[in-house]
């Protein structure tokens, strides 16, 4: 990024013209190839918008010769919308956005991801009056409860709810997100079935055979709802979690890191579209926000710290400083006063967090067919190509090795390109045990005892 200089010490005006000319003749050479440099971004107000405020804030984007506008979303439909019509250029996205666009669940529209923008960072929250009658249920050790906290404990009261002929209602941010799926996946694992989709007959509620009944619920409005009785417990992002302790509404059950460790949660989405005809703009993005991750997994927490005062700010997040900075400074608090350190609650670089790898597309989709979204048995070439038509490793890939030839990152930073083959090894670090393979998506699906099998149909 060129910086401001003082002019004032020179007396010779060709001097100075030749300065300027010079300075000009250099901006237009870094900016040249650039397709566009004016772009509008949408996010939605949750801690995990963080890398586009750190390379906003940072002058990240300018030194890439871009000069971007943050717009907050009011909600995850309306910022899919935005992008699809070209009124925003790209945005904060949940991870299985797109990829419900990319197939056709909603709108229709091909969304492509080169940047992961974080992992973990989700919580379950259940109201007090839940927790209370979730507590006999679960285990402690020296007064506290043992985490984590199975659905085994939620059953017997949703059970009871059931036979009162009462509705168990639980809200989740969209649902095609994160937050569904692992509200559903955590639910599931403890015997409580989260229902079904059949879009194909017209019903998508997801409720069809359910115990807990899922509806969607912005993030912003997750505590005012818990509150209202409206809900009796829900799945979101921080600040969220952490702001029901704070106003003494609901206590957080678990975090998504205890549900399925270091699991990915948003990415940065453009439409292909977008992509196709603005490669080096969109290489320029790239660039930018894996120096914005790298600076928020770096300087030990006087970095987060920082972020969080950023994120604070009304245009960001605005929550308090004091909410916000609880789990991006790697503590996380329970039922109020049970405060426990998560060093890995919010990751935004480490563990290569911003490659997009075709192994989260595909546990995405093979959620989306165990709920019925994807209403028809798909052969695991299906999957594979689904995720490679939607993320982009190959234009994270040639972002990064630019800043590595920059200096401005390492080599070791990131995946060996060379041999990478965008799956990960083979994960087991799930609540229920299951190994998740994500060149096996067939077989996956046919290892849960609740949810569609791979050639069910509703």
């Amino acid at each position: 990024m060129l910086k401001k200089i003082t002019l004032a010490g020179f007396s010779k005006p060709w001097l100075i013209s030749a300065i300027l000319g010079a300075l000009s003749f250099t901006a237009h050479a870094e900016t040249l190839d650039l397709e566009k440099e004016e772009l509008k971004f949408g996010f939605i107000k949750l801690t995990d918008m963080a890398p586009l405020a750190i390379a906003y804030e940072k002058g990240y984007f300018e030194d890439e010769g871009l000069y971007v506008t943050l717009e907050a979303q009011a909600n995850w439909k309306v910022l899919l919308d935005r992008v699809i019509d070209g009124e925003l250029d790209g945005a904060h996205m949940l991870a299985g956005q797109p990829l419900g666009a990319t197939i056709g669940y909603g709108t229709k529209a091909h969304i492509v991801t080169a940047f992961s923008m974080d992992l973990n960072g989700n919580g379950i929250t259940v109201s007090k009056a839940i927790w209370e009658a979730m507590k006999p249920h679960i285990p402690t050790k020296d007064g506290k409860p043992v985490h984590p906290i199975k659905a085994d404990a939620l059953k017997p009261v949703v059970e009871e709810f059931k036979e009162a002929g009462k509705p168990f209602n639980m809200g989740m941010v969209f649902p095609v997100s994160t937050h569904n799926y692992e509200l559903r996946y955590w639910l599931a694992a403890g015997g409580i079935h989260p229902g079904f989709y059949a879009p194909h007959k017209g019903d998508v509620s997801g409720q069809i055979d359910a115990d807990a009944l899922l509806s969607v619920t912005p993030p912003p409005q997750m505590p005012a709802t818990l509150e209202a009785g409206t809900i009796l417990g829900y799945c979101v992002g921080e600040p969220w979690n952490q702001q029901a302790v704070f106003k003494d509404i609901g206590v957080p059950v678990i975090t998504d890191y205890e549900i399925w460790k270091n699991n990915p949660e948003k990415v940065f989405g453009v439409s292909k579209t977008w992509a196709d005809k603005n490669p080096n703009t969109h290489k320029g993005v790239l660039k930018a926000l894996i120096r914005a991750a790298m600076w928020l997994d770096q300087g030990g927490l006087e970095n987060r710290k920082e972020a969080a005062k950023i994120m604070s700010r009304s245009e960001y997040v605005g929550a308090d400083y004091e909410v916000i900075a609880n789990s991006m400074t790697g503590t996380f608090e329970y039922e109020k006063g049970d405060k426990r350190s998560v060093p890995d609650f919010n990751v935004f670089f480490r563990y290569f967090a911003t490659y997009p790898y075709y192994s989260d597309a595909v546990w995405y989709l093979t959620q989306m067919r165990r709920w019925g979204q994807i209403a028809e048995h798909k052969d695991d070439n299906w999957y594979m190509e689904t995720a490679k038509s939607v993320y982009r490793p190959d234009l994270y890939a040639f972002a990064a090795k630019e800043l590595i030839a920059e200096g401005k990152a390492k080599a070791e930073d990131f995946p060996d390109f060379d041999k990478e083959s965008g799956f990960r090894a083979p994960q087991s670090e799930f609540i229920d045990e299951i190994t998740f393979d994500g060149s096996k998506p067939t077989e996956y699906l046919e290892s849960f005892p609740i949810g569609l099998k791979a050639k069910d149909q509703l």
